[in-house]
């Protein structure tokens, strides 16, 4: 190696620190991430999709998802099987396997995983406050909550009048707590708040993840750094589009925008000013991937929702393309529960007897 041009030993130096990297990897996670590709591969593909949409019942879809991955995992359920049943026995599904991961899990990428679960914390926490107000039974709240998003005092939100006391006598030990620093000045828990509330939330879980994100570096901050700027882009359209008709002002509108995501800063500066749906396209127009979002006649079947859903599918497939990061955790669950939509949404069609929208679903893989 001496013997040759020093420019010729620097460009083989990468390839060593690659080794290193691969060595050190895997002996903390090398293991998690061979269960991790194997529940991968048992993702639905699209000929299941197309033996789905084929079915007559539910209950023959219970036969032909007894031959993937899935299992018998409804063979204890009566005829005739509900799409509830078939959403929640899918999600149990999830959430045992991502348990089990998280349970092996040492760190940073335990940390990593607890940071996945605080999305969830976020939408039980505001679906209770909004069954609360509403006056609906705890028991019937609870068990509407996503598994992943669970606490030991979520019980206690049932009770909670304002958003102070909610976060003096139960956020304040959870995980979520500093992220009510900005919002905790709302008083009043009627809709308009709590969306607010949610959107406050939601901005800082993000921006933080984010930064953790870069803080581990390497392959999970490309792959979470994309993954994450599109979960915020999705969120600043989605505000702005949904606070057209609304009281909120401007300047409330603009705190509610996440600081990341390719929007950030100059399409969230038009975005704020949008006070139509013209003003909207025209404030995305400049972003190759979110051109088509709201472009009339694009395609009346698709919310831009769906066309969001697409997007994450693609960035999430790409993740386990690459190898050494914890980004393909991340992108696991968000496919699995792309999947779960998608079997819902096939049983649905075909128990409303709705089979020429039954191809609706996104596709995966």
């Amino acid at each position: 190696d001496f013997c040759q041009p020093a420019e010729w030993r620097h460009r083989r130096r990468p390839a060593v620190g690659f080794q290193a990297a691969m060595m050190t990897y895997n002996i903390d996670v090398g293991y998690l991430e061979g269960l991790l590709r194997g529940y991968r591969a048992g993702i639905l593909n699209s000929t299941d999709y197309a033996n789905l949409t084929q079915c007559e019942t539910i209950d023959d879809m219970k036969m032909h998802l007894s031959s993937t991955d899935y299992g018998n995992f409804l063979q204890n359920e009566p005829s005739p099987i509900s799409t509830t049943t078939l959403a929640q026995k899918t999600t149990e599904k999830l959430v045992e396997e991502f348990n089990f991961l998280r349970m092996q899990a040492v760190e940073p990428l335990a940390t990593f995983l607890d940071y996945i679960t605080y999305g969830y914390m976020i939408d039980n926490i505001i679906l209770v406050l909004t069954g609360t107000s509403h006056n609906r039974s705890s028991e019937e709240l609870l068990e509407k909550c996503h598994p992943l998003g669970l606490f030991d005092s979520m019980a206690t939100l049932c009770v909670t009048q304002s958003t102070s006391e909610l976060y003096r006598t139960v956020l304040v030990d959870t995980p979520l707590g500093p992220y009510f620093g900005d919002c905790i000045s709302l008083e009043d828990l009627d809709e308009v708040n709590i969306e607010i509330i949610r959107n406050t939330l939601y901005k800082a879980y993000l921006e933080d993840f984010h930064a953790f994100c870069m803080k581990v570096g390497g392959e999970t901050a490309e792959v979470m750094g994309d993954i994450l700027k599109l979960e915020a882009d999705r969120r600043a359209i989605n505000i702005t589009v949904n606070s057209l008709d609304t009281d909120l002002d401007l300047k409330s509108r603009e705190k509610l925008y996440p600081t990341i995501g390719l929007l950030y800063p100059e399409g969230t500066s038009r975005l704020i000013k949008a006070t139509d749906l013209d003003a909207v396209r025209s404030a995305i127009d400049a972003f190759p991937d979110y051109r088509g979002l709201l472009s009339e006649g694009y395609d009346d079947d698709k919310t831009i929702e769906d066309q969001f859903f697409e997007l994450e599918v693609n960035l999430n497939r790409l993740a386990f393309e690459q190898q050494f990061h914890y980004g393909m955790y991340y992108a696991f669950v968000k496919l699995k529960e792309q999947e779960i939509r998608n079997i819902v949404w096939i049983g649905e069609c075909i128990s409303q007897d709705q089979r020429g929208r039954i191809n609706q679903y996104v596709p995966i893989f």
